[in-house]
């Protein structure tokens, strides 16, 4: 009894049609299949992105119109009734059993009915730069 050996053909990423020519790992059969199967990918990656960054500025808004009112203490329902989002934060440590949150430079402390202790974190650096190297003894 003789056996036929069937190579297993790849299937397009995009379309799902067999690909018929090329290399043994090819991933898409066109380039046009190719092109739009990263364009969904990354435009709906932006998407969301865009989308955390809107609910991130709207929660920035509504804190900071607090700390310049000089309140900084408020009902978590009033704040959520202005848009504000408990749940999208730039930052959350548990510190001493209570939540602290950050939204950029303002800090809070979130509790399930209120958000307290409503401040701006002064001289805040990011410190993005790569590290640099020592110039050696002969260059000095």
């Amino acid at each position: 009894m003789q056996y036929k050996s069937y190579k297993l053909t790849p299937v397009c990423l995009e379309c799902g049609d067999r690909i018929k020519y090329g290399r043994s790992d090819k991933k898409f059969c066109s380039s046009t299949c190719r092109n739009k199967f990263y364009y969904m990918h990354f435009s709906r990656s932006q998407r969301f992105r865009r989308k955390v960054m809107s609910v991130l500025s709207k929660n920035y808004q509504i804190l900071e119109t607090y700390l310049l009112a000089g309140v900084d203490s408020v009902e978590l329902v009033e704040a959520v009734n202005l848009g504000f989002v408990p749940s999208t934060v730039t930052s959350h440590q548990r510190i001493r059993g209570k939540d602290e949150c950050c939204c950029f430079d303002i800090k809070y402390i979130m509790t399930e009915t209120r958000i307290s202790s409503l401040t701006k974190i002064q001289f805040v650096s990011l410190n993005l730069r790569s590290k640099t190297l020592k110039p050696s003894d002969d260059e000095q």
